[in-house]
């Protein structure tokens, strides 16, 4: 089982496991207030995995290791591409912040983030229920470390717990429905699940049991309706950094789960589980944009935005198989894969200015502490401004085409049911708009509460001006990012 095949089918998680135990204990030894040396050993690690990673995934090829266990394809490297980005990008937005309040007395923020992706990396690339579950635990308990790391502030150690608490239910959820599948299949690998399945030798009504649990995990770890109650209370207690950490690559990694999962595994009982994902989206973006509303405190807006985010996502999975036909499910699943991806980029830029904002006892985590930001500094605000367009789905913004993917996909269908969906999430987004658009009147309208300017660091300055650039530019040339997911769906759905 332990050889140079399987070796490098895993290579850039092992790259990345590596580092991190490196950068542990080279870590002890530095004193700096910003931890510098580690940040710089992060980053220029990240930046190799995150090659190893591409590399892959422009080759294109399928690769299984350790006995069929884990699967290098071009949609599990894609994302592995993606989520390292994202750590990066967060890294660098995030360090200024946690310098401010003291969470850099030790390395952890550094190595809790590199193990929390190699827990992503893990869940995007098990081709085994055990692997997935594992690579799942891996990240969740890192996080819910990361949550608590302002050990003397009270919001924080109270999310942890919630999180905690609901993470440790879900787990349990989708646990189980991995024991109910393993005694229906007498099988772990998710091709011999699929297999049997298929074969139609097994009783309907013991896996679509197993599967509820499923897909009720998976629902958990997404951020949709009714299994969100963690998402708004850990978005709003836990430190701002944290917070991206938790809002941005983890979303890639409960895409690549529900992939492997639903469709790799148990593509044939699509029938029971869309209509499962038909009812969690509907929720989602009834419960996201309604809720959005009320909200005051624009991390706790951001999070019901989250889970009406992820409806969308949600109607793109729902949608790939008709009437056991699978001709639309690389139209579907491509379009939801473009969906999470381009919502991973707006959600950096978003936090990234509420965390520029966020000076020394001062979170800035009111819609209203954005007042008259225009008036501060241009350029933030018009990052800001973009960030909210995209979200609410304005042309011609990224948002607003990841949108009409999905919906193109649900249309496309030529079903009564998805049209129907497609028309209801249309109105959602139309409700949703108002929250999106209050923060930009905050921004433009209202007159500042300080007259400060906003100074930020070169790096963070330079990284976070190409991050608006992108939402920008990739709406109004969506295709070569497009054209990348729908080959990775398909070249990994043909193996």
């Amino acid at each position: 089982m332990f050889d140079l095949q399987s070796l490098s089918v895993v290579a850039p998680d092992l790259v990345l496991l590596l580092a991190a135990c490196a950068i542990a204990i080279i870590d002890l030894g530095v004193k700096s207030r910003l931890r510098g040396l580690t940040y710089a050993l992060t980053m220029l690690s990240l930046a190799v995995v995150a090659w190893l990673a591409a590399r892959d995934a422009i080759a294109g090829q399928t690769a299984y290791g350790f006995g069929k266990m884990v699967v290098s394809d071009p949609m599990g490297n894609w994302l592995k591409v993606f989520s390292t980005v994202a750590m990066m990008v967060t890294l660098v937005y995030s360090r200024p912040y946690a310098a401010d309040r003291d969470m850099l007395r030790g390395g952890e923020l550094f190595t809790l983030s590199m193990i929390s992706l190699l827990g992503i990396f893990i869940m995007v690339s098990g081709s085994n229920f055990v692997v997935l579950y594992l690579g799942l635990e891996l990240l969740t308990l890192s996080s819910y470390a990361l949550v608590a790391l302002r050990r003397d502030h009270v919001g924080a150690t109270e999310a942890a717990m919630k999180y905690f608490v609901l993470g440790a239910m879900a787990s349990g959820f989708l646990l189980y429905g991995i024991s109910m599948l393993y005694g229906a299949t007498g099988s772990l690998d998710i091709d011999e699940v699929f297999q049997a399945i298929a074969s139609g030798r097994i009783k309907h009504q013991v896996l679509v049991f197993g599967l509820v649990f499923v897909v009720a995990g998976l629902a958990f770890k997404l951020g949709a309706a009714p299994f969100h109650m963690w998402v708004p209370d850990v978005y709003q207690g836990a430190p701002t950094a944290v917070t991206l950490l938790i809002a941005a690559a983890p979303e890639l990694a409960a895409f690549g789960l529900a992939m492997r999962l639903l469709v790799e595994g148990m593509i044939p009982l699509a029938p029971d589980w869309q209509q499962m994902l038909v009812l969690l989206s509907v929720a989602s973006l009834l419960v996201g944009n309604l809720a959005a509303i009320a909200q005051k405190n624009i991390k706790r807006m951001l999070a019901y935005s989250t889970i009406a985010q992820m409806g969308f996502v949600v109607l793109g999975l729902a949608a790939g198989v008709v009437g056991g036909n699978t001709t639309n499910a690389q139209f579907a699943y491509s379009a939801a894969m473009f969906y999470i991806v381009t919502y991973v980029l707006t959600t950096l830029a978003t936090f990234g200015v509420i965390l520029l904002l966020a000076r020394e006892g001062f979170e800035s985590d009111e819609i209203a502490d954005l007042a008259g930001l225009n008036q501060r500094s241009p350029l933030y605000a018009g990052i800001m401004a973009v960030c909210m367009f995209s979200l609410a789905g304005v042309p011609p913004l990224v948002g607003f085409y990841a949108k009409l993917a999905v919906l193109q996909a649900l249309v496309g269908t030529g079903q009564a049911l998805h049209l129907g969906l497609a028309v209801f999430a249309v109105v959602m987004s139309l409700i949703g708009a108002f929250y999106y658009l209050r923060v930009v009147k905050v921004m433009y309208f209202d007159s500042p509460i300080t007259a400060t300017t906003v100074s930020a660091p070169a790096d963070v300055r330079a990284v976070l001006s190409i991050n608006g650039a992108l939402v920008l530019v990739l709406g109004i040339v969506p295709g070569g990012l497009m054209t990348l997911c729908a080959n990775a769906i398909v070249k990994t759905l043909a193996t």
